[in-house]
Parts: structure tokens; sequence; C-alpha cells
């Protein structure tokens, strides 16, 4: 399974991969857009993934394959 994640960072919102920065520096929105299209990627080459994103209270949604939701 993959995992990305949208959150802050040192005061900047930050796309993550297995824990790893992609990209930083960057507004909410193009984090998750960013984020939104490589999900759809590997879901497209058939892995299974895990998004999950930070709100700006700190609340995080998680999206897995297969449209399924939960907060954790």
């Amino acid at each position: 399974m993959i995992r990305y994640a949208v959150a802050m960072k040192d005061g900047d919102w930050t796309v993550f991969e297995a824990g790893e920065p992609l990209s930083s520096g960057i507004s909410r929105s193009a984090a998750i857009e960013l984020a939104r299209k490589l999900t759809f990627d590997a879901e497209a080459r058939g892995e299974a993934v895990e998004l999950l994103v930070q709100g700006y209270y700190g609340d995080v949604l998680s999206r897995l394959s297969g449209g399924e939701e939960a907060a954790p």
C-alpha cells in the first residue's frame, strides 16, 4: 500500500509519500491537488492507496482505495 499525506510541516503545506516529503511550500489546495493526482496515478497502476489530508485545525481525513473514508 502506498500512503500519501498532505500536512503542515514547519509552517508550510507539504505532500508526503511514505513519510518522505515530495513537495513543500505550496498552498493547501495545490498540495491536495498534487496528492490526488499521485493517488489517481497509483490506483490506475492497480496499487492500493491511502490518502491522509490534514485540515486547517489539525483534524485528519483518511481515504482508502475504493472510496472508503474514515476519520482516525
